[in-house]
């Protein structure tokens, strides 16, 4: 890491201020005490700073849901210009922030990721609308890993989120450090175990990628294997395949290790396989068997460190 700060946005009212139509907020805890300590927030409420105040009106999506409306429930007034030329200005603003993900408040007109109801012309609605403010903010950034809080109280996701920041956050340093071809490679390299947890077909693709990166300018060969680096990620990592990744990091030293040894780690490996002990368990006696017999290429793997160890997101997956 470069030193850069690990800067997020997130809706406003998830950080405990009361910007909520009601007055309220939606303070969540883990993202203001234990994500937090790693973090600087943006915080944004599309509507507050569209000028619509609060408390105010509820407010729903209405009509097209790749054009919706958002209008007051009870006296159908239309906020939409309001929210749409305030979007264009913040996400503007935010393009110069080198944002490394984004935390939005579920269901929200302006901020659902996804799923938001949107209402017909008969005022039925429908799960299918995204906010305003979100899909616009997605769209300019395709990159950026965006998740709901609501689905972050899921270990598999909130892990696989905050893996992802990290790992995005190491890719703007790749690019902001000056590209070249062997930096790229390099990157491609500390991540293969990280990237197998997800998808070796992927994997493969990104090595295809690599080995030719002389047919690649590097800011070229840098963006392309971005683009794929993150989609990569975004596959769920699964038991299977993180076994199969802790297998071919232990053939790395399996012959040095004494009979009773081996089958201890075997042992461990097969109880998480089975569901009877977190990921942690696995990776904290290899981890110490990485060290003990130097496995350079092993240590200098991000799978086995891809956040703080702090946050503790694989005592739970």
């Amino acid at each position: 890491m470069t030193g850069a700060p690990l800067r997020l946005g997130i809706s406003r009212c998830l950080l405990g201020e009361e910007v909520r139509f009601d007055g309220g907020h939606k303070r969540d805890q883990f993202l203001t005490d234990v994500f937090g300590r790693y973090v600087e927030w943006v915080p944004v409420c599309p509507e507050v700073e569209a000028g619509l105040g609060t408390p105010r009106e509820a407010m729903r999506l209405v009509g097209n849901p790749q054009h919706p409306r958002l209008v007051t429930i009870k006296s159908g007034k239309d906020h939409t210009h309001a929210l749409v030329r305030m979007t264009e200005h913040r996400v503007d603003e935010l393009k110069g922030l080198d944002l490394s993900g984004y935390v939005f408040k579920k269901d929200s007109p302006s901020c659902g990721v996804e799923r938001v109801r949107i209402y017909n012309e008969h005022g039925m609605p429908s799960r299918t609308g995204v906010g305003i403010f979100a899909g616009a903010f997605i769209e300019q950034f395709p990159l950026i890993p965006v998740e709901e809080e609501g689905r972050l109280s899921d270990p598999l996701l909130r892990e696989n989120f905050i893996e992802r920041v990290f790992c995005y956050r190491r890719f703007q340093d790749l690019v902001h450090n000056g590209i070249t071809r062997q930096a790229v490679v390099r990157f491609h390299t500390i991540h293969k175990y990280l990237l197998l947890s997800h998808s070796q077909q992927r994997y493969q693709v990104l090595g295809r990628l690599v080995g030719q990166s002389d047919w690649y300018r590097p800011k070229e060969l840098a963006l392309k294997y971005g683009e794929l680096f993150m989609k990569a990620l975004a596959v769920k990592a699964t038991v299977r395949k993180h076994v199969n990744v802790l297998q071919h990091i232990v053939g790395y030293f399996k012959n040095r290790l004494e009979a009773q040894e081996k089958a201890e780690l075997l042992g461990v490996i097969d109880d998480y396989h089975r569901g009877l002990t977190p990921l942690i368990v696995s990776l904290t006696l290899i981890k110490h068997y990485v060290r003990k017999f130097d496995v350079g290429y092993i240590q200098d793997q991000v799978y086995l460190n891809p956040h703080p160890k702090e946050l503790m997101l694989r005592n739970h997956v």
